[in-house]
């Protein structure tokens, strides 16, 4: 198990605002490594383009092959070869990735935000990532998927929850917050 290292596990459904959490983490000296990457690592692996249905076939497939903890396994040497001592881990989605990160690193905890559906959706079509939704058909299939794999279940046992439903500024500052409070909590263990 590895000790030196504060790692924050990171979940939501998409377009909660994970990417301004990343952004701010990373403001803040934290390394990054963002779960989503491996599933799209995988996607071009096999040949696919990286299509919101084919980033889903994969990442279903994925757990299917080798069990849903299987990308978190892939990221463990990714988070172990990282200089810095706080790592932030985007995009948990089941209980096995939580279990297994809790597992390899003594000082994880887990975080997720918050946003209401329609406002996930806008901002997912003003990011336009080659795997976002381009209508609320999709959206809805995405966010069924993602419930599907177990994201509901990582949101409802994370040790904190931002709810992003103001501006970018005042949500940063609230990740900023959260993030000290967690640094502290662990400094005085």
């Amino acid at each position: 198990m590895t000790t030196d290292k504060l790692v924050i596990g990171l979940g939501g459904m998409p377009g909660s605002g994970k990417s301004i959490v990343v952004e701010t983490a990373r403001e803040m000296g934290y390394a990054i490594i963002t779960m989503g990457d491996v599933v799209r690592e995988q996607t071009h692996l096999r040949g696919l383009t990286p299509t919101p249905q084919n980033i889903g076939a994969v990442m279903l497939a994925l757990r299917a092959e080798s069990g849903n903890y299987v990308i978190a396994q892939k990221c463990i040497p990714k988070i172990k070869e990282q200089t810095s001592n706080r790592v932030l881990i985007d995009g948990l989605r089941s209980i096995p990735e939580v279990d297994i990160f809790k597992e390899q690193f003594a000082r994880f905890t887990l975080v997720s935000v918050h946003a209401p559906p329609q406002t996930r959706f806008e901002r997912l079509k003003r990011r336009g990532r080659s795997d976002d939704p381009t209508n609320y058909t999709v959206f809805a299939e995405r966010d069924n998927r993602e419930l599907g794999v177990g994201v509901g279940n990582v949101i409802a046992i994370s040790e904190q929850i931002i709810v992003n439903n103001s501006s970018i500024e005042a949500f940063k500052t609230l990740v900023r917050e959260d993030f000290n409070r967690i640094e502290t909590a662990w400094l005085t263990k």
